[in-house]
């Protein structure tokens, strides 16, 4: 198969590329699954144990409709390092969250963020839509630091909604605007 010509790509940028997920991309979903520190700041809860079997199922079933659309990331070398979401798009008031996940071995390397502004960008300058809303656990440290260089705002705390290893733990609440991202951009 001819390789593409990624010079006019939308989806990318100096250091991560966003693409459809593929059948095939199932397998580093269900590796990144054993860092359980990882999958309670994502989900907010303790999973239990998967099968490779169920989570190719689950990762070949997931379509993208109109409140979710989905993205594998991989480096411009092509090396599949997580996925990210638009989720809980709201058309009709202009809000969205997203979701995301980087493979253990690439974090802290500045991926997280670039897949984040290539999503931003789009949420906010294609599909018109007006307000990021962000909640987090307390202590999810990279994440934090993430959206605040993003030029994201605390917006607030909600106390003891999570609990995990005998102790309960506090969301947190960040946002960001169109205009505040525009400006920061």
């Amino acid at each position: 198969m001819k390789t593409p010509n990624y010079s006019k790509y939308y989806w990318q940028n100096d250091l991560v590329r966003l693409r459809a997920g593929k059948s095939e991309d199932w397998e580093e979903c269900y590796f990144d699954r054993f860092d359980s520190e990882a999958q309670f700041f994502l989900e907010c809860e303790m999973e239990l144990p998967t099968t490779e079997a169920h989570d190719q199922e689950m990762f070949s079933t997931h379509q993208n409709d109109s409140k979710n659309i989905g993205f594998v990331i991989e480096t411009l070398s092509g090396e599949v390092i997580g996925g990210i979401g638009l989720d809980n798009i709201n058309d009709r008031n202009g809000r969205f969250s997203i979701s995301m996940r980087i493979n253990y071995d690439f974090r802290g390397k500045g991926y997280g963020t670039a897949a984040m502004k290539l999503l931003l960008d789009y949420a906010f300058n294609e599909r018109r839509l007006h307000k990021f809303n962000a909640a987090l656990v307390e202590g999810n440290v990279a994440s934090e630091t993430m959206l605040k260089k993003l030029g994201c705002v605390k917006e607030g705390l909600r106390r003891e909604v999570f609990y995990h290893q005998g102790k309960y733990w506090n969301e947190l609440y960040y946002g960001l605007t169109d205009s505040e991202f525009n400006i920061n951009s």
